[in-house]
């Protein structure tokens, strides 16, 4: 299960991370990086959720229902 931390950095900034976890421990952590704005730290969170998003898989085959003949 993967999830996005915040967190506050020692210059003030605010880190974010994308974190996995199995069994309850955090296996892999990868930093995202740090912003000083709202608009920085919106920039990292999107980034964090595509990067959570890369590592899906689709429930379904949707390409069977593909409408080409």
């Amino acid at each position: 299960m993967a999830f996005i931390r915040k967190y506050p950095t020692a210059s003030g900034a605010t880190g974010v991370q994308v974190c996995w976890k199995q069994n309850g421990e955090v296996v892999k952590t990868v930093h995202v990086g740090s912003a000083n704005s709202a608009v920085g730290l919106e920039k990292l969170l999107k980034k964090a959720q595509k990067i959570i998003d890369e590592g899906k898989r689709s429930l379904f085959d949707l390409s069977k229902f593909d409408r080409k003949k």
